[in-house]
């Protein structure tokens, strides 16, 4: 028996541990959807038989065009879809937009530069569109997370990459924007930290999206890297990541250098967030409150 009372203490004080409150997940107020138009499923590019998909939110109330705001969905750019922008894209809607959740094709069906060609299509897209969805076609920002935070600040670096276009139609449009938030990015491809993880065989992430290691094809890495295509030309880049993501998400290089080239740029940390943090309703809100802030700035008030 005198073995039983430590066992019991031990366990008692287990019991009594703190548990970690569980992070309450997203949703959207009723008034905020009801609020909105939708226009899903709207086949923006074509492959062949491949059809490439978007959903579309406006405001009801708005009769004036307005600034559009492209969102783009993470995943490694190997999974994912663009149902996890939703909530982001109906919310931002809600602030007075044209906003898009866009598809875009993964690695597993195309390499690179298959998911920016997509990215861009889908802003070409809009732009011949602008009259029937009430679109402001010179005021079209884009914003994404993590893969999708990669392709947003691509999108908004490589205007005029000629390479990076594709045929994906609306040829007569520009794909350029001009404003980005880019959430848990990516920015330089070129870094020591992706080519240390590109080395590794089973990779899941870089290789299968851009075709082998670093080391390999240096020359794909600067073509997919947002950093590399930096310009006077480019548009306003805020960089966004939760607290507890890696610090290579914070973009420190590429901000300087934007600094340098006198593009407005900034970071903001979400406290306590980890990478994925849109899951969350309180990094929800944060992360919300900052594009609405930033796009009414470069959007709106231009």
């Amino acid at each position: 028996m005198r073995f039983l009372l430590p066992i019991l203490l031990v366990t008692t004080a287990i019991a009594q541990q703190p548990t970690k409150p569980k992070a309450t997940p997203v949703k959207l107020a009723p008034e905020v959807v009801a609020s909105l138009e939708a226009h899903p499923g709207l086949v923006y590019a074509r492959y062949g038989e491949r059809e490439m998909q978007l959903d579309l939110w406006r405001p009801k109330a708005a009769s004036q065009p307005l600034p559009a705001i492209v969102c783009i969905h993470g995943g490694g750019w190997f999974q994912g879809d663009r149902n996890s922008m939703a909530n982001l894209a109906q919310a931002l809607a809600a602030k007075g937009y044209v906003t898009v959740s866009i598809s875009y094709r993964l690695s597993g069906e195309a390499k690179f530069p298959a998911a920016i060609q997509d990215c861009k299509a889908a802003v070409r897209f809009l732009r011949a569109n602008a009259a029937k969805y009430g679109i402001q076609s010179d005021a079209i920002g884009v914003t994404g997370l993590s893969a999708g935070g990669h392709l947003a600040a691509l999108l908004a670096t490589s205007g005029g990459v000629k390479e990076l276009e594709g045929d994906g139609g609306n040829a007569d449009q520009s794909s350029t924007v001009q404003a980005c938030v880019a959430m848990g990015a990516q920015s330089d491809l070129e870094s020591a930290r992706i080519g240390e993880l590109s080395a590794a065989p089973n990779n899941p992430h870089y290789r299968p999206f851009l075709g082998d290691s670093q080391a390999k094809i240096p020359q794909t890495y600067a073509m997919a890297s947002p950093r590399h295509h930096l310009d006077k030309a480019d548009p306003p880049l805020l960089f966004m990541a939760g607290e507890l993501d890696d610090p290579s998400t914070h973009a420190d290089e590429t901000r300087a250098d934007l600094e340098k080239l006198g593009i407005p740029t900034g970071f903001i940390r979400i406290p306590q967030a980890p990478h994925a943090f849109l899951g969350r309703q309180t990094s929800f809100d944060i992360g919300l409150q900052a594009c609405a802030e930033f796009f009414a700035k470069h959007l709106k008030d231009q």
